[in-house]
């Protein structure tokens, strides 16, 4: 359902993540943002489009538009009627593609609204809202372990330059569950 409202919502496992990059790929026209699991070592990369990129780069950088672009209307709206985004939940993965939900408060109600992950987190660094992976997305996404060094951390946006998001799922169909280089 695209938006429905949470009465007796039931808790599905999910761990917090925060945005550990964002790198544009000129030669796709797509950037890949990449989650880190907090307090784990476990990393997803989602590719996502140029102006959902450029909106979550935008604002981490602390640009500010003279005139709201889409996201920032969105929290123009939500703040006029006095809801909050409590947070957002990347909520499965099926055929390579992510799925997300934005968790909304108002007026003592709760709402669960279908969203793309670029929307949800461009909205969640907007509204200081946390990101949250469902355990499933988890077990169901290649294992990329945390790099460690900085070295290791440039070797890793590097690799993405090169990485088609088929790339990436190659091999999960046989339950490899590590990502292809």
């Amino acid at each position: 359902m695209a938006f429905e409202t949470m009465t007796s919502r039931k808790e599905p496992s999910v761990k917090e993540a925060r945005i550990f990059s964002l790198v544009l790929i000129p030669i796709l026209g797509q950037y890949v943002v990449t989650l880190e699991e907090v307090g784990g070592q476990r990393l997803i990369p989602i590719w996502i489009g140029v102006s959902e990129g450029n909106a979550i780069g935008l604002k981490l950088q602390g640009e500010a538009l003279p005139r709201p672009m889409t996201h920032d209307l969105m929290v123009n709206l939500l703040g006029q009627l006095g809801a909050k985004v409590e947070r957002i939940v990347v909520a499965d993965l099926k055929e390579g593609t992510y799925y997300a939900v934005i968790e909304v408060a108002t007026d003592g109600k709760r709402y669960s609204v279908d969203s793309r992950p670029s929307d949800a987190m461009a909205l969640a660094v907007r509204m200081n809202a946390p990101i949250f992976v469902d355990d499933k997305v988890w077990k169901k996404c290649p294992v990329i372990m945390k790099p460690i060094t900085d070295e290791e951390v440039e070797k890793f946006k590097r690799e993405l330059q090169s990485l088609r998001p088929e790339d990436f799922f190659k091999g999960l169909a046989e339950g490899e569950g590590k990502a292809a280089p």
